[in-house]
């Protein structure tokens, strides 16, 4: 399982075991995905307000999750 697509694909597969594995995996995946675009919208000058609206959260916690890592 390498690509996204390889990971959605398994991800409903039958075999339970299988289908958990690349919801672990899609979920990692998110998370690097998320973290990358958050830290550069804050690289770009985006507030925490405009950022959590993106995502649909407040700026509570999206200043919570990435504010250690903020780069502006």
């Amino acid at each position: 399982m390498s690509t996204s697509s390889d990971l959605a694909t398994a991800a409903s597969a039958s075999d339970p075991r299988t289908g958990l594995r690349a919801v672990r995996a899609l979920r990692r995946l998110l998370e690097e995905l998320e973290r990358t675009q958050v830290l550069r919208a804050r690289g770009q000058g985006w507030s925490w307000q405009e950022i959590g609206e993106a995502l649909g959260v407040s700026r509570q916690a999206v200043h919570k999750k990435y504010g250690r890592e903020d780069v502006s």
